[in-house]
């Protein structure tokens, strides 16, 4: 649209003509938005709001004499508000160049300044302290011309050839280069390490490669070993397997002969015995009752002997008494007392003969039996002389 104009947005836009501006500015700010401008009666110009740089190159002298060739960058801009914009505009509309070089001046007279009051050391070693102070100290002036300054570095600090700086490094260099050998030595060290673990590694999976090689190859032979003794040894289990059923059945067979034998010659051999002793017990027997019975004849024969020869004995014991001087008392009762005591003198001597007789019969006896038993030994003598020619009968 004619007669309406618009600024960048890294611009500001100053309306000179008219009423004049806020705070009695010679001009009018406009940022961000457009404005209607009347052609003829009004005049608008544009001042760059957007980062500018600086740089310097100044030659300082230290707190200690020592001259230091310095070299820093300044990035400045137009502050954002209404009174810096007036401000930078009032100074560098006409020529917005001379910003960076008023600028660059401004920064190496504080620059010189705060380098004066410090020592190689601290410069070196405290860069940052450094930018802070000339900041600072730049921050007043900066301002009264509408700029600010966003930052400041020092890119390089030089002695030329005085060498203060390489001497003061020197330890430092010394150590650096003590500390790169060490770590190079520390790192060919840990290289031959590597190396050798791994030729130490190659060496053990060689190893362990020819020995799973190896113990396939014997896997291998053994099985084709197995494979050709399969077939003997099938045929020698076969060969222990019929020797043990043969073994088993010839076990058999001689148990059943062994029981065949015992049924057919140790059984009728104790049956033949058992028959032979119960004769021979029976004889035994049969010897002694015949001997019982002839001695109890004899006794009752003896027993009839001397009941008839008693009136005998009585008499001769009577007789014995005709020629004796007796007296008898008590008349016919007195004499009746001596003939009952006759009498009773014969029964006595009766039993004692009695008594001695028994003695005999039971010596007797024992002999009979005696010789019953030497009968038996002798038959059982005589069928063991005979079992080999048959069995013996005994009636």
């Amino acid at each position: 649209m004619f007669g309406y104009r618009v600024p960048a947005p890294d611009e500001a836009m100053l309306i000179s003509g008219g009423r004049r501006g806020l705070g009695g500015a010679p001009f009018r700010v406009v940022t961000g938005h457009g404005k209607f401008v009347i052609p003829f009666f009004r005049k608008t110009r544009f001042l760059t709001l957007s980062m500018c740089e600086s740089e310097v190159t100044e030659t300082c002298v230290t707190r200690q004499g020592i001259a230091l060739h310095v070299r820093a960058v300044i990035a400045f801009k137009v502050g954002n508000d209404h009174e810096s914009i007036i401000n930078a505009g009032q100074r560098f509309l006409s020529d917005q160049d001379q910003m960076s070089v008023l600028t660059g001046r401004i920064f190496a007279g504080h620059l010189r300044a705060i380098i004066g009051s410090m020592t190689v050391e601290e410069i070196v070693t405290e860069r940052q302290k450094l930018a802070a102070e000339v900041l600072d100290t730049s921050k007043t002036e900066m301002a009264k011309i509408g700029l600010i300054v966003d930052s400041l570095q020092i890119q390089s600090i030089d002695d030329g050839d005085a060498g203060y700086i390489d001497a003061m490094s020197a330890p430092h260099k010394a150590a650096i280069q003590r500390q790169a050998q060490i770590a190079q030595a520390q790192a060919t060290q840990a290289s031959v390490e590597a190396e050798q673990e791994a030729a130490r590694k190659q060496a053990e999976y060689a190893r362990q490669t020819a020995i799973v090689k190896a113990q396939y190859s014997a896997e291998v032979d053994r099985a084709q070993a197995q494979a050709a003794q399969a077939g003997p040894l099938a045929q020698a289990h076969a060969q222990q397997e019929v020797l043990a059923a043969q073994t088993e059945l010839a076990q058999r067979q001689a148990k059943l002969r062994q029981q065949q034998l015992v049924a057919e010659i140790v059984k009728p051999a104790e049956a033949e015995a058992e028959r032979v002793r119960v004769l021979a017990a029976a004889e035994a027997q049969r010897m002694k009752i015949q001997a019982e019975a002839a001695a109890s004849y004899d006794r009752v024969a003896l027993d009839r002997m001397l009941i008839d020869q008693l009136p005998q004995i009585v008499k001769e014991a009577a007789g014995g008494l005709a020629g004796a001087n007796v007296n008898v008392l008590n008349g016919a009762d007195g004499l009746g007392e001596i003939a009952a005591g006759l009498v009773s003198q014969g029964l006595t001597i009766l039993d004692s003969v009695r008594q001695n007789l028994n003695g005999q019969d039971a010596t007797d006896g024992r002999r009979s039996e005696e010789s019953a038993g030497s009968g038996l030994l002798q038959l059982r003598s005589g069928k063991e002389r005979k079992s080999d020619d048959g069995p013996v009968d005994v009636d």
